[in-house]
């Protein structure tokens, strides 16, 4: 494990021999089926990095939404993961939730001021801009938008490093994306993660853990995880190789909303982290989760992929003979319904002609292209 990663503005490092905690706290904040006023949103958020800190983690993560550019509106489409709100209405409820000078600036101080690392995934290419303004000190991009090239473009712009999560991907996808970012120069680090909620432990082939650090030496190995019960995945997971753990972190797994059932509570989390930093990882068998090392990854089909890939759009009417830059196209949801070449051929469309007018959220296809 030669790989290390500078947090800029910190004194904290990914890879290496340490372990990184990430309390992913998400849109746990959002407790209750009915409407909260914000401040109320605001002070669950505290509450919540006030137990991630006290449980050792040493970053917490949240959630950024802005609808515009993530998901087409005028669509009913519930995920399988979370029935509980169509995408539409979830993602709506999540961004005005969070305002910038509401929720996220105060939320962000309150981190530095207790000394936790704070960043957030952005969901789209307009929420990793806010992001930006707020001076994340790096980006993660979750499983449905690792090929959301779009979004990536504009984080590799910063020069902030990246951890990707690859639930949603095969192997040869995930080459693609770890050669694409590390091309660009970004400093990177790859969660194995397996896309179910909450995920059966059965399910687990973390001997690919190994596989990836081996395959990419330069990169960071973590692990992602969305099982519940004990934590003897994870040590397992460490004692493999991983250097980053990612748990969802929440007060309780009976709380509404999509992500608190595979949730660990801050007394599961803080026990957690003690047994790694006890070593305890150390005598773990890992073996009953180890699986073949070289398997194809979960993610390449993976039930969510027509849910959370995108399409590209139309970012704005594009007039007839218009070279399409970058700013005129959007990543959408869903893959299913949007109509568009996949997110991935960002590179292919931008400097491109079209032959025909394009309004706002029209698919761009191969035949409009000149």
């Amino acid at each position: 494990m030669n790989a290390i990663i500078s947090i800029p503005g910190t004194k904290k490092t990914l890879g290496g021999e340490a372990v990184f905690f990430i309390a992913e706290i998400g849109k746990n904040f959002i407790q209750t089926e009915e409407e909260r006023p914000i401040a109320e949103y605001l002070e669950n958020a505290k509450a919540l990095v006030d137990a991630a800190l006290d449980a050792d983690a040493d970053a917490v993560k949240f959630q950024t939404h802005e609808l515009e550019d993530e998901f087409l509106q005028g669509l009913t489409v519930v995920s399988p993961h979370f029935k509980g709100s169509d995408r539409v209405k979830w993602i709506t409820r999540n961004m005005n939730a969070t305002p910038l000078h509401e929720f996220w600036e105060p939320l962000k101080k309150h981190c530095d001021e207790r000394g936790i690392i704070f960043f957030s995934t952005p969901m789209s290419r307009k929420a990793a801009e806010k992001l930006h303004k707020l001076g994340v000190p790096l980006w993660k991009i979750g499983s449905g938008d690792v090929q959301d090239y779009v979004t990536l473009d504009f984080l590799i712009e910063t020069g902030k490093p990246i951890i990707i999560s690859s639930g949603l991907v095969s192997l040869a996808e995930l080459d693609e994306i770890v050669s694409h970012i590390r091309g660009k120069g970004a400093p990177l680090a790859v969660l194995y993660c397996i896309s179910q909620y909450p995920c059966p432990l059965e399910y687990f082939n973390l001997g690919t853990i190994e596989h990836l650090a081996q395959k990419y030496p330069d990169v960071v190995i973590g692990f992602s995880d969305h099982s519940v019960g004990d934590f003897a995945v994870d040590l397992a997971a460490v004692k493999l190789g991983a250097r980053i753990i990612e748990k969802h972190f929440s007060f309780g797994r009976d709380l509404w909303g999509a992500d608190h059932k595979v949730s660990m509570t801050p007394d599961e989390f803080k026990r957690m982290v003690s047994a790694v930093r006890n070593r305890e990882h150390k005598t773990v068998d890992a073996m009953p989760f180890y699986g073949t090392k070289e398997k194809e990854l979960e993610g390449a089909n993976n039930m969510f992929r027509p849910y959370f890939n995108k399409s590209l759009m139309a970012g704005a009417d594009i007039p007839e003979g218009a070279v399409i830059t970058k700013e005129m196209v959007f990543a959408m949801r869903p893959i299913m319904y949007a109509g568009g070449l996949p997110a991935k051929r960002f590179y292919d469309v931008v400097g491109k002609r079209v032959k025909k007018m394009l309004y706002k959220y029209d698919p761009i296809t191969e035949d409009v292209l000149g």
